[in-house]
């Protein structure tokens, strides 16, 4: 399957205790921290756009 990714980069400054835990759970469960943040990002509920008018 290939996907396209986005052109949009981008950089989050992260507390010492943020980013020690985002690699502890990288590191248990495998996975890079781009995927974890991605899915995470994913996860986020938008408001109905129809309502912002």
């Amino acid at each position: 399957m290939n996907k396209k990714w986005a052109v949009k980069r981008i950089t989050i400054n992260l507390t010492s205790n943020e980013a020690e835990k985002l690699e502890t759970y990288c590191s248990i469960t495998g996975r890079p921290a781009t995927d974890v943040i991605r899915e995470l990002i994913r996860s986020l509920k938008a408001k109905d756009t129809e309502n912002s008018d």
